[in-house]
């Protein structure tokens, strides 16, 4: 099925009720949620990558150990089982969607609690496997949230649902990475030089213990009305309608389409997913401090996301999510230039806090419009795989190549590699130019369901 002209996308809203969305409980509790979702990422990832920098681990073997984050790459293969299979009793306790969020959380608790008991001087697989765990909880977690967060709101409202979702993963963002840094340093033993594995371990359980946010979110929230789903006669059948169905009813909806949205979901976040592998070993080599990359992150970092994410979403529903995603894949690009120019600073604090400042302000942007546009392309029946999926493909060829960025530092060095990031971000200029030709003025149509067929 086409995509819908300009003159069937829902008209914008006025300024005071865009505004007044932000207020309702379904986008309070997607702040929350938000939070919970973002804290588990850096934590196996940009901020387990200054432990091990810290820890004396090569930049190579850091880079390929970020695969662990090819677990949110590969969600969508156990996505059809969180859309459909029930988990006794917590399903009947909580319903289907906060059973699996629970079960989800509970995972990455345990996870975060290993990493904090291990040291990687010791030994690199139990923080490995123990990295595992809060990885595919995370991305299990991410697969119950999207589909708990479409479901909670008529379509015109999810660019805010959005919003203060990605305001609570970039705050969790900012807690996991600058937050846990703050109280690595406050809690190392004065007088002692080089790598304290007690002040991270310290750190991590205090990063376990915050998830205490979305676990008590979701206990409190209501249950998403649930669609009622045919149920299948026999095992084919639903095979067919868990595993096959939702891919081909996407499929079907787009036709040709659906090659020009796949390929702009697989590399709109390009730039910033592979710079971001790297960039906490390089405030390391750069001879930035704990307590300076945190405090720069925690104040600066903080207001320019929220800013971000602010008026990407409001900005998403008054002039449409494709003008918005263009102008998030120009900042996001733009930004790892200002990286390649600290590369050639060394230890300056000011240049510091005006990078991380432009490149948390082109994140939010850029990540509301872009959760915004996901949501538009779902059918509702089947929420949680086909989000799964698009959120998967946006991560998998970004994170294989992030496996390289260790290596390629090494080899060119800082500079180079921050130029090579922005370089990629200009396909994605293109795409996006070319998905909106066929999306009419850009806004968010209404995901299929049975209030709305066409996205």
């Amino acid at each position: 099925m086409p995509a819908p002209s300009a003159d069937e996308a829902p008209p914008s809203l006025p300024w005071r009720d865009a505004l007044k969305v932000y207020l309702e409980p379904a986008t309070l509790r997607m702040l929350a949620l938000g939070f919970s979702a973002g804290l588990p990422l850096l934590l196996v990832l940009g901020t387990l990558s200054f432990r091990l920098r810290e820890a004396g681990v090569d930049r190579t073997t850091i880079g390929f150990l970020s695969w662990v984050g090819l677990a949110y790459g590969f969600k969508w293969v156990w996505a059809p089982l969180v859309d459909r299979l029930p988990i006794p009793p917590l399903t009947t306790l909580l319903g289907r969607r906060r059973g699996w969020l629970l079960l989800a959380q509970l995972a990455v608790i345990a996870g975060l609690a290993g990493m904090a008991y291990n040291d990687p001087r010791d030994g690199l697989p139990p923080l490995v496997w123990c990295a595992l765990l809060v990885a595919f909880g995370s991305a299990t977690q991410d697969i119950a949230l999207d589909a708990f967060r479409i479901e909670s709101a008529a379509a015109r409202k999810q660019a805010a649902l959005a919003a203060a979702y990605q305001t609570g993963y970039r705050l969790a963002m900012i807690w996991a990475g600058a937050g846990v840094l703050w109280v690595a340093a406050w809690a190392e033993l004065p007088g002692l030089v080089g790598y304290q594995n007690n002040a991270w371990k310290t750190a991590y359980l205090v990063m376990a213990a915050s998830m205490a946010v979305g676990v008590l979110t979701v206990l409190l929230s209501p249950e998403p009305a649930r669609v009622a789903l045919p149920q299948p006669k026999t095992v084919g059948a639903w095979l067919q309608s868990v595993l096959i169905e939702p891919f081909a009813d996407f499929i079907r909806r787009y036709q040709w389409q659906a090659v020009l949205i796949l390929s702009l979901i697989a590399v709109y976040r390009i730039s910033d997913v592979v710079m971001g592998i790297m960039a906490n070993p390089f405030y390391v080599d750069m001879g930035f401090t704990k307590d300076e990359v945190a405090t720069v992150s925690k104040i600066y970092g903080v207001i320019m996301t929220l800013v971000g994410a602010f008026v990407g979403g409001v900005l998403s529903m008054r002039l449409g999510v494709m003008r918005v995603l263009m102008l998030g894949a120009v900042l996001s690009a733009a930004s790892n230039l200002l990286f390649a120019g600290l590369a050639t600073r060394g230890h300056d604090l000011t240049a510091l806090v005006l990078v991380v400042s432009a490149d948390n302000l082109a994140g939010g942007i850029a990540s509301a419009a872009f959760i915004a546009y996901l949501s538009s392309l779902t059918n509702i029946t089947y929420s949680a795989t086909q989000y799964a999926l698009f959120s998967s493909l946006m991560l998998l060829l970004p994170k294989f190549i992030a496996g390289y960025s260790g290596k390629f530092v090494d080899l060119y060095g800082y500079h180079a590699f921050f130029v090579g990031t922005a370089a990629l971000g200009v396909p994605v200029l293109l795409l996006v130019a070319l998905a909106s030709r066929t999306h009419g003025n850009g806004r968010v149509a209404p995901q299929g369901s049975s209030s709305a067929t066409t996205t």
